[in-house]
């Protein structure tokens, strides 16, 4: 892999991490169209290592809400007359990622060998009516201060159908939020939150794969550093974004996006870079 390759997919990890567009379908995509396999264990480790500089985004974007949560939750966990809103939360942080840590560690190699382009568009374009239907129903009247320990099992729970190729994990914990009827902004904070856990996983599961691998120590560091950049941006807009519209236009986009990859495996302009 070479850095301007690096650079680019580290544009598109950051782009699409924290949309609800599915990310890993977007770096196969560009990887088969940069000239790299994307079944390549040591690319499949590149994409999901680079997942760190999203993380670094989150982490410092939400610093304020994080240390507050984290302090909540450790000042309660001793002392039971402190148990508030933020103690909760942080628990709920927890539910909500233990369903994905449990499927993802029993099936994640039934995952690898289901991967391809053509499950990604099927995921894509399956997950656009779901996330339709649930702009449709929700009322928006909930915010995170009404959150509950079934909010968490709930959004956690369908966290785990993101590991099918194309659903997309900001795509799924959103959704999930809105069918709980909270309104976007925190269906969209909750989703954050959950994916320093949830990422921060996939990419220690990967750091094995990158021994004797074709990706330069250059490549990945200059892929981090891209996708932190270009997260926090996308995180930025996403959070004033969602204050007055709804995600209607993911929905849209992301029937396009499996439509497109229909169209170019169908011509040959990509192959369907199964494992």
């Amino acid at each position: 892999m070479e850095l301007w390759q690096a650079v680019v997919l580290g544009i598109v990890e950051g782009l699409t991490e924290f949309l609800p567009i599915s990310s890993t379908g977007h770096l196969v995509l560009f990887s088969e169209l940069l000239g790299i396999d994307p079944a390549d264990r040591s690319v499949i480790a590149f994409n999901a290592i680079i997942q760190g500089g999203a993380i670094m985004a989150i982490l410092v974007f939400f610093m304020k809400d994080i240390v507050r949560i984290a302090k909540g939750f450790s000042v309660g966990l001793f002392n039971r007359e402190k148990r508030g809103h933020d103690y909760r939360y942080g628990w709920y942080v927890i539910v909500g990622t233990i369903p994905i840590v449990v499927v993802g560690l029993i099936s994640s190699d039934y995952i690898d060998r289901i991967f391809n382009l053509w499950v990604v568009a099927i995921g894509a374009i399956g997950w656009t009516f779901v996330m339709w239907f649930g702009e449709r129903v929700a009322t928006l009247q909930r915010t995170e201060q009404h959150a509950n320990l079934k909010d968490a099992i709930f959004v956690g729970s369908l966290q785990v159908l993101s590991l099918f190729p194309g659903v997309s994990r900001s795509g799924a914990t959103m959704t999930a939020g809105l069918l709980r009827d909270f309104d976007r902004e925190s269906a969209a904070r909750f989703s954050f939150l959950l994916g320093i856990p949830a990422l921060t996983g996939a990419g220690l599961l990967e750091m094995d794969q990158l021994a004797g691998g074709n990706v330069p120590i250059p490549s990945l560091v200059t892929g981090i550093v891209v996708s932190g950049v270009v997260a926090y941006a996308s995180v930025a807009w996403l959070m004033k974004f969602v204050t007055k519209h709804s995600f209607m236009i993911f929905v849209w986009y992301r029937f396009a996006f499996g439509g497109i990859i229909l169209l170019l495996l169908t011509t040959g302009v990509v192959g369907a870079a199964g494992n």
